[in-house]
């Protein structure tokens, strides 16, 4: 069997995987959301922080939960790096410095898990479990919880209550991402991941001498790295370790978990806005993305030319040979299509157009289907846009879903999209310019312009991959990308619980026959054109100084 139908036969079984749990997963979503029972377990959580559940929230009032929750997770975390030398269970590692602590902290509470550091020689048992692990769960629950409120004020009438945040919070993280998680972990530790708190050992010969390496928790902790689309692999090789990753069936494991999540998601909107068709367009457009993408990738990994190409199959640097070409790449488009930041290869070691892949993936705003929660929100501010253009070309005011979309909707929704490519243009501006950390590149020209704007892009979208060509442990990096990091998960949240707000107060507009229809095939093709071309508008400038011209070169 040829690599390229053995490519072909695995995106073939993750979508008939993808398509078995869409149905069951979505629908369990939208009932624990729109349930009024609160379980025990969650009555003990509510009591223990003081929260009513039961009681509605404006948008303004969601929005000071999600940022004062944010805010707390960040300091909590930021402190056990400091205390970690203090700590029971550290391995001997020593605190995190200043710099890097901060930075860590804002990338898993942004869901970004950008790491600067290895993590199999900074940080013990205690950090990676009760603090990585930890945000590893509430941070996806958060995007949920956002995507969930913007949803209801497609759905509510009338009224600006949003639902309650610390509900929505709860209900994520029991009711779906623990179970799955469960499940997921027993999957991985069958597949070979290990699931321990040994202390460091060495595991053998290597060049001559004897390697290290430290046990963990490492199944428990990979399955919601990749369901809750983080990202941060317990060792430094991420999931290209054959701790976290063993095989290639792990490896297909591990993208499903990658993608079920937000694609489920898709049908829960459905459900909740009552049309199910609403959803199956959402789920056509990302579907369309994510399939052109994986094909674009492969064709460009596999069909580079050159002799040592040639003799690999295609371009096999920087790729595990467990895996090879086609298992690799779909992979890396999984992850910068989401949210999630994991790698099993090296990205800077794809050829030039191919990192313009994982690039352009992320700049999308990673929508297709983008990160748990933060994907479908994302989409749905698309969507709006979508009907925006569309109502300019025939002179009628939009409307989306019974909703109309005035001069106030179009506003939040334009500021959404703005925001980031704002941080990621206006960083790498100042990166490039200042001396200092241009030292940080490996490679100079166009590749080592595209490790700083892969850098900020990575942050500012919240993904937390890297060309890894970039030494990112610097105060500069440190402080910057986590501060882009921040920026570009809660001000985006701003603008999405307003709009959601703005929704919800709104009456229905009753559909006549002007009415422009969202459920079919042309609407669907109009929001992916949108996308392409507000994308590559905004980031063809910085896209042709880096993998367009470096892909033209070779």
């Amino acid at each position: 069997m040829s690599p390229v139908t053995a490519g072909v036969l695995q995106m073939l079984a993750l979508i008939a995987a993808l398509a078995l749990a869409y149905r069951p997963l979505g629908d369990h979503m939208a009932r624990v959301y729109s349930s009024e029972k609160h379980y025990r377990p969650e009555k003990w959580i509510y009591k223990v922080i003081g929260a009513n559940p039961s009681a509605e929230m404006r948008w303004p009032a969601y929005l000071r939960a999600v940022l004062a929750f944010s805010a707390v997770s960040v300091l909590f975390l930021y402190l056990m790096q400091r205390m970690q030398g203090s700590l029971p269970g550290s391995l001997g590692f020593s605190s995190i410095d200043p710099d890097q602590a901060f930075n860590t902290a804002a990338s898993f509470v942004a869901n970004t898990n950008w790491q600067s550091y290895y993590g199999e020689q900074a940080m013990g048992h205690v950090v990676q479990t009760g603090g990585l692990a930890v945000q590893n769960f509430v941070s996806a629950a958060v995007g949920m919880a956002v995507a969930v409120a913007l949803v209801r004020g497609f759905s509510r009438s009338r009224t600006g209550e949003l639902g309650n945040f610390w509900s929505d919070l709860v209900r994520g993280t029991v009711r779906i991402l623990l179970p799955i998680s469960v499940i997921g972990a027993i999957v991985l530790v069958a597949c070979g991941a290990i699931q321990n708190f040994a202390g460091i050992h060495e595991v053998g010969q290597f060049m001559g001498g004897t390697q290290q390496w430290n046990g963990g928790a490492v199944a428990s902790q990979e399955v919601i790295k990749e369901l809750g689309t983080n990202g941060g692999g317990y060792f430094n090789a991420n999931s290209a370790h054959p701790f976290e990753n063993p095989s290639p069936f792990s490896n297909l494991f591990e993208v499903f978990l990658i993608l079920v999540i937000p694609f489920a998601m898709t049908r829960t909107f459905g459900r909740m806005v009552g049309n199910l068709r609403q959803g199956y367009a959402i789920l056509a457009t990302m579907g369309v993305i994510w399939i052109g993408f994986t094909a674009l990738m492969m064709w460009t990994e596999f069909a580079h030319h050159g002799p040592a190409f040639e003799v690999s199959g295609g371009a096999m640097e920087g790729k595990e040979t467990r895996y090879g070409i086609a298992a690799s790449s779909i992979f890396s488009v999984a992850t910068t299509l989401t949210s999630t930041g994991a790698v099993n290869s090296f990205h800077s070691s794809y050829t030039g157009l191919g990192g313009g892949i994982q690039l352009l993936g992320m700049q999308l705003g990673e929508i297709a289907p983008g990160g748990v929660g933060s994907g479908l929100y994302g989409m749905l501010i698309m969507a709006i846009i979508a009907v925006f253009i569309a109502g300019l070309m025939v002179g009628r005011t939009p409307e989306y879903l019974g909703k109309k979309i005035s001069t106030r909707e179009i506003k939040l929704a334009a500021c959404y999209i703005l925001i980031t490519p704002a941080l990621v243009l206006c960083f790498t501006a100042a990166a490039m310019a200042l001396p200092t950390p241009g030292n940080s590149m490996t490679n100079s020209g166009a590749h080592g312009f595209s490790e700083i704007l892969y850098a900020y892009t990575s942050g500012a979208n919240n993904n937390g991959s890297a060309f890894a060509g970039l030494n990112a442990d610097t105060q500069w990096f440190n402080s910057t990308i986590g501060i882009a990091m921040l920026l570009g998960r809660f001000l985006p949240m701003v603008f999405v619980l307003a709009l959601a707000g703005s929704l919800a107060e709104q009456q229905p507009v009753p559909e006549t026959a002007g009415t422009l229809r969202t459920d079919k095939p042309l609407y669907a093709g109009l929001l992916v054109g949108t996308i392409l071309i507000i994308t590559g508008l905004t980031y063809f400038p910085a896209l042709a100084l880096g993998p367009l011209a470096e892909g033209l070169a070779s």
